[in-house]
């Protein structure tokens, strides 16, 4: 066992305190093992309870009305307006719902306000026993008051090759702060030794064009046997994808046994997966470590004990200034809400929030206010705003 494992077990978990309302509840500041006097460890917040969702894997706001889209996993879309309406979107795709695999991302484009398009990520069944992750695009439609509809639906990208198994499809998406660009994660489907391989894209961050078709400028176009979608590779499970303040793209990537990365991704590198890492097999067989020297991209911060990541946002809002800049991370192992404090090309962990149940997705309403949404079956969405 590698004796950086125990890394973080000083870290002491907030309780969350008891409820004195029906829908809100109040959590005091966290105890935390990061750095002392850091500002992000005087946050303290109020949870509202906005609704219950089954399963739900993302969550974002509608530009310019506040309606939150919730995705849940085995298939289905609904919202909930600003004034609390809730409804269901029709014209989702048929997903192959199973273990990891299901419906996944969905992210508005940067010209919504003009073009009402929305991409969606979903787990899509292939020939015989085979699976892969797509990514579709389409225009919505709200029309009425409780139903929304996907209409002229193109899938738009898809993991190559489709392989047996229901695991690590990651299928997050992000877009360039310039809308120029279109970054999606994909998984190395639990294959391994593809997320090595050019000529595939498992296991990669690709980077397209809004419409689908490979980037131009892209690392290894060009290359024989090389994929021309490929943005960086040597990618595990991807399951947070973010640009900062800096106009940086960072993904937050499960680890095997120990070793979830935060990295800073960048054009061509190679992440290293699964020749290094800072865990081990779920085998107890050992990796070796990332190290100086050998030729792969160390992550910036790293968890072991695992945090088991769901997503991930850079939080902007006014509501929350000692979190303006810093990364908040949904956290599924560590069941709650994990701050890492950024600085440039560096991060460090420096506070978590303790909510009691896995967490699964993370967003920030026009408002500041910082949305999360349980993992799992009647699963709550929870409203966080500053506290007192």
């Amino acid at each position: 066992m590698k004796s950086h494992s125990l890394r973080f077990a000083s870290i002491a978990l907030a309780s969350l305190a008891a409820s004195s309302l029906a829908s809100c509840q109040e959590t005091p500041t966290p105890a935390t093992g990061g750095e002392a006097g850091n500002a992000a460890m005087q946050v303290s917040f109020a949870k509202q309870d906005m609704g219950t969702f089954d399963e739900p894997w993302a969550i974002a706001f509608e530009p310019g009305t506040g309606t939150l889209f919730v995705t849940e996993k085995s298939g289905a879309i609904r919202f909930r307006k600003a004034d609390g309406t809730t409804g269901d979107v029709s014209g989702v795709p048929d997903v192959d719902y199973g273990g990891q695999g299901g419906l996944g991302d969905i992210v508005f484009a940067p010209d919504y306000a003009s073009s009402h398009a929305v991409y969606i990520s979903y787990a899509e069944a292939g020939s015989g026993d085979t699976r892969g992750a797509a990514v579709m695009r389409a225009t919505l439609q709200c029309d009425q008051a409780e139903a929304c509809a996907l209409r002229d639906p193109r899938v738009i990208w898809r993991q190559d090759e489709k392989v047996t198994g229901r695991g690590h499809y990651s299928h997050r998406i992000a877009f360039s702060p310039d809308g120029d660009f279109l970054f999606i994660a994909s998984g190395d489907r639990q294959k391994m030794q593809p997320a090595q391989d050019l000529s595939n894209n498992l296991g990669t961050i690709v980077r397209l064009l809004p419409d689908g078709s490979p980037a131009p400028g892209n690392p290894f176009t060009g290359e024989a046997n090389a994929n021309s979608q490929i943005w960086s590779y040597g990618h595990r499970n991807i399951l947070g994808l973010a640009f900062d303040a800096r106009g940086q793209l960072w993904d937050l990537e499960h680890g095997p046994q120990g070793g979830d990365e935060l990295n800073l991704v960048a054009r061509g590198m190679n992440y290293g997966w699964p020749n290094v890492s800072n865990g081990i097999h779920y085998d107890n067989k050992p990796i070796p470590d990332h190290a100086p020297g050998d030729g792969y991209v160390a992550p910036v911060e790293w968890w072991d004990p695992v945090i088991a990541p769901g997503g991930m946002i850079f939080y902007s809002g006014a509501l929350f200034p000692d979190w303006q800049g810093n990364a908040l991370i949904a956290g599924l192992g560590s069941q709650g809400l994990v701050v890492v404090k950024m600085d440039g090309k560096t991060a460090s962990e420096s506070a978590r929030y303790d909510l009691g149940v896995r967490i699964r997705a993370v967003a920030e309403a026009a408002d500041g206010s910082v949305w999360v949404a349980e993992d799992g079956p009647d699963a709550h969405v929870w409203r966080l705003t500053p506290q007192g």
